[in-house]
């Protein structure tokens, strides 16, 4: 019900000033004009009040009533999250279509979940149980994947004075009833209600342990993804950042999904949405839409709720990871979500800072990235969000604003490379220009779980890349053959790494995701290959002779060769290559 009332004096695309609006408060959630479209009180000066709006603003006039809400923009928060997709403030675009198949209506409302639809609900509470906030007194089964945990909302906690029976109950039945402070009776339903800019409470803030294992070997052993962490994915147009975010969630072993389209192309949304529902989970062999949640807010929708929906997006995550679900988000991209932000501030005519965008543009970055972490909820459990955020960069520029600032707050940045991608060599992650500050946070989980030599081991291929790109500069200048053997071998032993083992194959069954197993024996059998070649050549063996080809070709070729449940092939590579030096070496010595 609206409570204050204001007049529009000013209209410029999403951004609306009112007058009367002396009694609005901060970020409270409004209706504008007669449509009630919805927005949102971004400034309140005197009786004069600024508004973002969430919809399409044509045909606003002047004097149209604004109506107050007295609450922030806010999500409900239940059974029916998973399998759907909204716009950027979470109203499904299911439910939209069935109203308007073209486009979507003004002044539909702050529509949210399915509140007609019914759900089996078992309630573990009793009468007489004390409850605090965050604990879980019920349970329905979401999906076949995903058994949504009712939990009491924050700051309602107490004595249970009625909880209702095992059964079929819908949204708005009163599951429970509990007496808070001063005998304040709180009625406590399937869902919650939880505003979107403010992050979600939890009882500890846990110590990054465990890696988001994605079944991409460049991600996995080199550049790891921590759960909890945060990641950036940087590149140019046509560089693969979604066909990236794609792979991490289709593979990545986190319990539930949210992908939020933030300003990218219809069409491409248009993809996840034709290409998800046929995917099948590689664990449970269920649907992967049992566990993801889409949120679309593409580049022709409204500038105001793009800026929004990461904000949903996350919101949405830390209600998943309060039941302790391991979330990931794949921001798709924060460059288009910036230009929000620059288009807002232009419009309300405040000062830019560099390239346009607003000075508040890292508070921002920052606020978004920190909403990650690996943490003890309110009950007990372990949970986590982890945020997987893709930049544009104009040009490929990674000294532009958004990059540079995003670089501040993240731990893991995946740079993309052009000149990868124009070669067809996916995912074009720049070995040289990537890094990730989870190595030594994970070691202990890599040496427990991969191998004792894991790191090691990555250590190794590194400084074999990196001695291999100065190489490539002197070869440019004179030529391969002038260098030595010992640095020919480092060569073709680089390539094997980079086509046989960094480059991946999206469409081939076995190659599309690797287990971790695979990707340490491969990464072994490869550095096997560098120390026996380099025992030969130390001894005067030419590099022709010590460089079999059908070795070489069938080291790259092993990632399509050696199926990922059985390994045994890698053994008999590694047979060979010890026959083929032990003969070459006998030959030579005597």
């Amino acid at each position: 019900m609206s409570v204050n009332e204001g007049k529009i004096t000013y209209v410029n695309g999403p951004v609306v000033k009112g007058t009367g609006m002396s009694s609005f408060k901060l970020r409270e959630m409004v209706l504008v004009g007669k449509n009630k479209l919805i927005g949102e009180v971004i400034s309140v000066l005197d009786d004069e009040g600024t508004l973002q709006v969430y919809e399409e603003t044509e045909g606003l006039e002047l004097n149209e009533i604004i109506n107050g809400l007295s609450e922030p923009l806010s999500l409900k928060l239940g059974p029916g999250l998973i399998g759907n997709i909204f716009d950027g403030i979470g109203r499904p675009l299911e439910k939209i279509d069935d109203m308007n198949s073209d486009f979507i209506p003004e002044g539909v409302g702050l529509l949210s979940i399915d509140f007609e639809k019914k759900w089996r609900v078992d309630i573990f509470a009793k009468e007489g149980q004390h409850l605090e906030e965050g604990h879980v007194f019920g349970q329905v089964e979401e999906t076949s994947l995903i058994a949504n945990k009712l939990m009491i909302p924050p700051g309602e906690g107490g004595k249970v004075v009625f909880a209702e029976t095992d059964g079929i109950h819908g949204m708005e039945d009163v599951l429970l009833k509990i007496e808070g402070r001063k005998g304040k009776i709180h009625e406590i339903r399937m869902y919650q209600n939880w505003p979107v800019r403010f992050k979600r409470p939890v009882r500890e803030r846990l110590k990054i342990s465990k890696p988001l294992i994605t079944g991409q070997r460049i991600l996995d052993m080199f550049f790891p993804i921590a759960k909890g962490g945060t990641a950036a994915i940087p590149g140019g147009f046509g560089t693969g950042k979604t066909m990236t975010q794609h792979q991490l969630a289709k593979w990545s072993d986190a319990d539930i999904i949210v992908y939020i389209g933030c300003g990218e192309r219809g069409n491409e949304m248009t993809d996840v949405l034709e290409e998800f529902p046929k995917l099948i989970d590689p664990k449970s062999g269920k649907p992967i839409m049992e566990r993801t949640i889409l949120i679309a807010n593409t580049s022709n929708m409204p500038v105001a709720a793009r800026e929004a929906s990461i904000y949903t997006g996350i919101t949405m995550a830390e209600y998943y990871r309060d039941m302790g679900y391991h979330v990931a988000i794949m921001a798709d991209s924060t460059s288009r979500w910036a230009e929000a932000l620059r288009e807002i501030s232009g419009r309300l005519e405040e000062m830019p800072a560099e390239e346009g965008y607003p000075a508040y543009l890292p508070s921002r970055l920052a606020e978004f990235y920190e909403r990650a972490g690996y943490v003890k909820t309110l009950e007990g459990e372990e949970g986590s969000v982890t945020i997987i955020g893709a930049v544009s960069p104009a040009g490929g520029d990674f000294s532009e604003p958004v990059t540079e600032n995003t670089k501040r707050y993240v731990n893991a940045f995946l740079a993309l490379d052009k000149n990868l991608a124009h070669a067809r060599h996916y995912p074009s992650i720049n070995w040289l220009d990537s890094y990730s500050g989870y190595i030594k946070m994970l070691e202990e989980w890599y040496d427990g779980n991969v191998g004792e030599d894991a790191i090691e081991l990555r250590g190794n291929m590194m400084r074999l890349l990196q001695e291999e790109s100065k190489l490539l500069d002197i070869v440019m200048l004179v030529g391969e053959d002038v260098l030595p053997d010992s640095q020919r071998l480092t060569l073709e032993i680089s390539r094997v790494l980079k086509v046989g083992y960094l480059q991946q194959n999206a469409f081939h069954k076995d190659d599309t995701y690797v287990p971790i197993n695979k990707q340490y024996e491969m990464l072994k059998l490869i550095n096997h290959l560098n120390e026996r070649a380099k025992e030969c050549v130390k001894t005067g063996i030419p590099i022709s002779k010590a460089k079999d080809p059908g070795i070489f070709d069938s080291m790259i070729r092993m990632k399509y060769n050696i199926p990922n449940d059985d390994l045994s092939g890698i053994e008999e590579l590694k047979n060979r290559i010890d026959e083929f030096y032990e003969n070459l070496m006998s030959k030579y010595s005597g």
